[in-house]
């Protein structure tokens, strides 16, 4: 019941905004009563806020699920394909964490922690190597974040296909690699390991 009342609520926000949310709709959605939400939840502010910690835990479960090798290009390329089968697997919870205002008295949330360190260790291991030129892993992982954001967006807005999706966040991907300074060469042969990888998963 917990879990169909917060995919239920993220729908809502996602599909028609926050004020689309009120606890007799929802209610009468689930099949429940508005005790019911109450007792789970204690009431609407709380139930809007466990729909967010709902959405980062699953974004958690699919980056955590990423495994660390020798190769940290590859790595960062399947945690960003993690990402967006994150976004596409459960929209509307993404819509409501990414897409929406963030309340300003929910700052104790940690919307970018442990997930977005994932990131960021994963620039910082690429540094280490050698692989990209030197530079402020924060600044980079900021880079690759909005670029995962944009792609996922355009899907879930059914601009671009999946198809075409993953070919863009993969065109994207070699683009901005070889900015970051990675040769070619050892950039393809990333991609390669990490294609491998992802038609595992």
């Amino acid at each position: 019941m917990r879990t169909a009342l917060i995919e239920h609520a993220a729908r809502l926000i996602a599909e028609e905004g926050p004020d689309a949310l009120t606890l007799r709709r929802l209610a009468a959605e689930v099949g429940t009563s508005t005790m019911a939400i109450y007792t789970h939840f204690g009431g609407m502010d709380e139930l809007q806020r466990q729909v967010r910690i709902e959405a980062l835990a699953r974004l958690a479960q699919h980056l955590g699920g990423v495994e660390a090798t020798d190769d940290p290009v590859a790595d960062l390329v399947v945690l960003g394909r993690a990402y967006h089968v994150n976004a596409t697997s459960n929209p509307n919870l993404y819509r409501v964490m990414f897409m929406e205002r963030i309340p300003a008295d929910e700052a104790e949330i940690p919307h970018d922690e442990p997930t977005f360190q994932l990131l960021v260790d994963g620039v910082a291991r690429c540094l280490a190597a050698g692989r990209f030129h030197p530079a402020e892993p924060l600044a980079l992982a900021n880079q690759l974040w909005a670029l995962s954001h944009g792609v996922a967006a355009l899907e879930l807005a059914g601009i671009l296909d999946a198809d075409r999706a993953a070919a863009t966040l993969e065109a994207l991907c070699v683009n901005v690699m070889v900015g970051f300074g990675d040769g070619p060469e050892r950039l393809a042969a990333s991609f390669e390991r990490a294609r491998a990888r992802m038609s595992l998963r």
